[in-house]
Formats: C-alpha cells, structure tokens, sequence
C-alpha cells in the first residue's frame, strides 16, 4: 500500500512541469487577455487628466487617483437619464422576450404538431439574420407609428432579436424535461396552462435565468437600433450615449469614457455574479429526476 502511494506521488510530480506547460501556463495567459481591457478600463477612470497626459509616467499604475471622471460623468452629463433609459429598455425587453419565447418554445416542444421540428430551425435562423439589415425595414415601421427617438421604439424592435435567441435556448432545455410528469398531469386532469406553469416552469427555472441573462445582456449593449431610432441626448441609452456624447470631434474625453464604460458594466456584472449556478445549469440543461 505504501508503494501504491510512493507511486502516485512520484507520477504526479512527474506530470506537475507537464501541467504547466498544457493548463496553468495557457489558462494563465487566457485570464490575463480577458481581464486585461478591464483592468485598464478601471486604471483609466480613476486617473487624472495630468497622468493621461504624461507620457513619462507609469502608464500602469495610478499615482494619484481622483473621482474628478465619476464627478464629472454623474453630474455634469445626461449619464443618469441614460443609466435610467438602458435599464428600462433592457427590463421591459426581457420580459417581454422571455414571456414570448416560453409559450412558443413549449408549442413547439411538447405539443408534437407536424411541423414543429422545421418551426424551431426556421426561428433559429431568424437569429441568425443580422441586426445590420433588420435595422433598415424596422427603421421605416419605427417611423410610420410615430415611435421614433423614444424607449418605446426600443422595447419593440429589440424582441426582435431576443425573442428567437430565447425561444431557441428553451427549446434544448424543455426538451430534457421528461415527458412522464406531463403525461401523469393530463392524466390527472390538468390542462396545458397548468402543467406549464405548475410543472414545466419551476422545473425549467434554472433555463429561464440562462435566457434571461443572455437577453438582458444583449438589450443592455445593443448599439446599433439605439444610435439609429434615438436621436435626443436625454432618450438615448449607455453605449450610444458615452460613443457620441463623450467624443467631440477628434477629442476624446477617455476619463470619462472609461468611467462611463465601468459604471456601464457593473449591473450585468452583479446579474452574472448573482445568478452564475443557475446560468451554469441552464447552459448544460441539466434537470434532476
């Protein structure tokens, strides 16, 4: 027995440079490049124009840091009316989004109907289609209703987009739900609404965060119908609002660029932080029995 354990420990210092070299090293150098951008992001922020300026100095590191860009982001910019339209516009989305997508990815899943399986591929392939030539037809809708340059135009051009990624991200996980708990309902005498908010909801809780993240995430950085159906300064939402408020001209303001860039990123942020396991599971489609 202590052989077996001399052995063990023999073959894993012989594996630990091999381990270096396959996973500590590349993982190292991965997390590095990821979180690189926002470590400078941050540097940035908290620097005064003087270091942004200077060339001579550590560009690394902040000798003297300041709140001078927070100040001057918060206070003396449409950046809370912004913060306020991006959250709105993002919460609504997503709701709408994921009430849609749940009753048609349980159609199309658990109904049996001919057709379903080419249904769920062709709203696969509707997320596929770019939001660069949707843009243009929508533009055209968005001003026949009058909804040009306000949230409302927003909350109903981006379902657009999330709805078929939603729908598709349910459909893989109603699909691992067992199909004996809803035939014991009908048996039982349930009826479709029921069982879907009784049995396959709960069950499915862990994907309907997956997906609402994701929508969320994607209502809250879409940049391309926000610069195009708003134009007034205090409707637009954070990614356009800090690329054309914050540059003027050839000058960029990068203090406060970087500062609105942080304060931007930190409610997906906390999301993620909050709901990782059940975004985890949700990935995975994992559903206990």
């Amino acid at each position: 027995m202590a052989k077996d354990d001399d052995t063990t420990g023999m073959n894993y210092l012989q594996s630990l440079p091999q381990r270096w070299v396959t996973i500590y090293i590349p993982v190292a150098i991965f997390v590095f490049v990821l979180l690189f951008p926002f470590y400078w992001m941050g540097m940035t922020a908290f620097k005064p124009d003087a270091e942004l300026l200077d060339g001579d100095r550590n560009p690394f590191w902040i000798v003297s840091p300041t709140l001078q860009h927070f100040w001057k982001l918060l206070f003396e910019t449409p950046y809370p009316d912004w913060l306020l339209n991006t959250m709105i516009v993002s919460v609504v989305s997503t709701f709408v989004s994921l009430a849609t997508a749940v009753l048609a990815a349980y159609a199309i899943e658990r109904l049996r109907f001919q057709g379903a399986k080419p249904t769920g591929l062709a709203i696969f392939f509707a997320y596929l289609v770019p939001p660069s030539i949707l843009f243009i037809p929508l533009a055209a809708v968005v001003f026949r209703l009058g909804l040009f340059d306000t949230r409302l135009a927003l909350i109903l051009t981006y379902p657009t987009f999330l709805i078929p990624f939603c729908t598709w991200l349910l459909m893989g996980y109603f699909r691992s739900i067992p199909y004996e708990l809803e035939e014991c309902a009908l048996i039982d005498g349930a009826t479709r609404w029921e069982i879907l908010t009784k049995i396959i909801l709960p069950l499915a809780i862990p994907g309907l965060i997956s997906a609402g993240i994701f929508a969320f995430t994607l209502s809250w950085n879409e940049f391309i119908y926000a610069l195009t159906f708003i134009s007034s300064s205090e409707v637009k939402t954070v990614p356009v609002g800090v690329v054309t408020e914050l540059v003027e001209g050839d000058v960029y303001h990068w203090g406060p660029l970087m500062a609105g860039a942080l304060l931007g990123s930190l409610p997906v942020a906390v999301i993620y932080s909050f709901f990782v396991e059940y975004y985890v599971s949700g990935m995975t489609g994992a559903v206990k029995e």
